[in-house]
């Protein structure tokens, strides 16, 4: 990820959010490797380039993923080889990882003299904290390939092969995209709010979401289009 492609990624979201089309999100790479995180020649050779990045770096106001723009649509991952240092943004801030059977998460921070901080912190609310303490610290040296990501939950879904990865993300991503679009909105927000609050706050925050939707078409929509056994119709 050099300067342009970190400029252009915020306004793809922002694209992407703003198309009442757009339902869900699939965020796939074209190629053997999924994201192999920062582009460090170009950090070594031209700081002022990455001037910006280094400062929203330094405020905590990335602007990479979904999550750091505010889409509240959901987004799925799709990671078809290695996804290393910088590229594991989009693991820990999607809401469901889809991994071909080739896939392999690496850390390579400390291994180049850098800290392992917002990707790995985010990735260690998920799942457990050894797994992804072992990848930051040993850095080149650990790599968690599919089948460990799927047993620690870093992904809920291996697909059959490498070529069928993208085709097993659409039909997920259509399948949600049935859904009521307010509905799963609001269910994001409450979700990825859990994680910025304790049980308390969070479950009062979710409260808050649910109530905001009550009142709204789609949940007259829903029970009518299941009684009448029909495809809901719903708002966006």
């Amino acid at each position: 990820m050099d300067a342009v492609m970190l400029a252009e990624l915020e306004e793809a979201w922002k694209v992407l959010d703003s198309d009442p089309a757009v339902r869900v999100i699939v965020n796939g790479a074209i190629g053997p490797v999924f994201n192999t995180g920062l582009d460090v020649k170009e950090l070594s050779k031209n700081r002022q380039a990455l001037k910006e990045q280094s400062r929203r770096t330094r405020d905590a106001t990335l602007k990479l993923t979904a999550w750091h723009v505010g889409v509240w649509k959901p987004v799925i991952v799709a990671v078809n080889g290695l996804c290393a240092g910088g590229g594991l943004h989009f693991v820990a801030d999607a809401d469901i990882v889809v991994m071909s059977p080739e896939a392999q998460l690496l850390d390579p921070h400390v291994s180049i003299g850098q800290v392992s901080a917002f990707e790995t912190i985010t990735l260690a609310r998920k799942v457990p904290m050894e797994a992804v303490s072992r990848m930051a610290l040993v850095g080149r040296g650990e790599r968690i390939n599919a089948q460990t990501s799927y047993r620690l939950g870093l992904c809920s879904q291996i697909s059959v092969s490498v070529g069928s990865l993208h085709d097993e993300c659409q039909v997920l991503a259509e399948t949600i995209a049935r859904n009521s679009p307010a509905a799963l909105a609001a269910s994001k927000r409450a979700l990825w709010g859990a994680f910025e609050d304790g049980l308390t706050d969070a479950c009062r925050k979710g409260s808050a979401e649910l109530v905001s939707v009550w009142g709204h078409p789609d949940q007259t929509e829903g029970p009518s289009a299941y009684a009448e056994g029909r495809e809901p119709e719903w708002r966006t």
